[in-house]
């Protein structure tokens, strides 16, 4: 009797454990392209695509279908961009440049952040969140390159990732935007 109450105990205390390693998008503040604060948690019941965006790569054209899913998805749907250096200094800009190309080349109005690291040792908290099983709970992944995305469901759970090859509005993305 007492060995069957001391597993119980225990594997109550791994349960907790694990649960408490896993966390949610919405634990996460960023800061706006212009510096202002933006508390994930306002997303809730909301789907969310995380993008790492970068104005002179190959996949740049991408703002423009991103663009187009913020306006047809509006109301469930956030796509929230975050400029990133990483790859081939792909982004050099400043917030101002990022905005002014950003809109004169691609009309975005879906809500940009301050660029940030999505890798190395200065990887911004929610990309290590986002690429960490121990963190999410659900997949351990890699930026690879500009215009990764990163699928989140309306309770703020990690769901998929889209590599830059994939195309914004492809089978994938209908699928999760179709499921409840």
């Amino acid at each position: 009797m007492k060995r069957t109450g001391l597993l119980t105990i225990l594997l109550l205390l791994i349960s907790m454990a694990l649960l408490s390693q896993t966390g949610s998008f919405y634990d996460f503040k960023v800061k706006t392209l212009e510096g202002e604060d933006f508390d994930l948690s306002s997303l809730k019941g909301k789907k969310v695509m995380v993008v790492n965006v970068a104005s002179k790569c190959g996949f740049t054209p991408q703002y423009k279908d991103l663009e187009e899913m913020h306006k047809k998805y509006e109301g469930e749907l956030v796509i929230i961009g975050f400029p990133a250096n990483n790859f081939m200094n792909q982004e050099p800009g400043s917030a101002s440049e990022i905005r002014q190309f950003c809109s004169q080349n691609y009309g975005v109005t879906f809500p940009l952040m301050e660029k940030i690291s999505v890798k190395g040792r200065d990887m911004h908290p929610l990309y290590q969140w986002l690429t960490e099983k121990k963190k999410n709970g659900v997949m351990d992944s890699e930026v690879k390159w500009n215009f990764q995305k990163y699928l989140i469901d309306e309770n703020g759970k990690l769901v998929d990732v889209m590599y830059s090859r994939e195309k914004p509005e492809s089978e994938k993305s209908a699928k999760w935007l179709s499921s409840r």
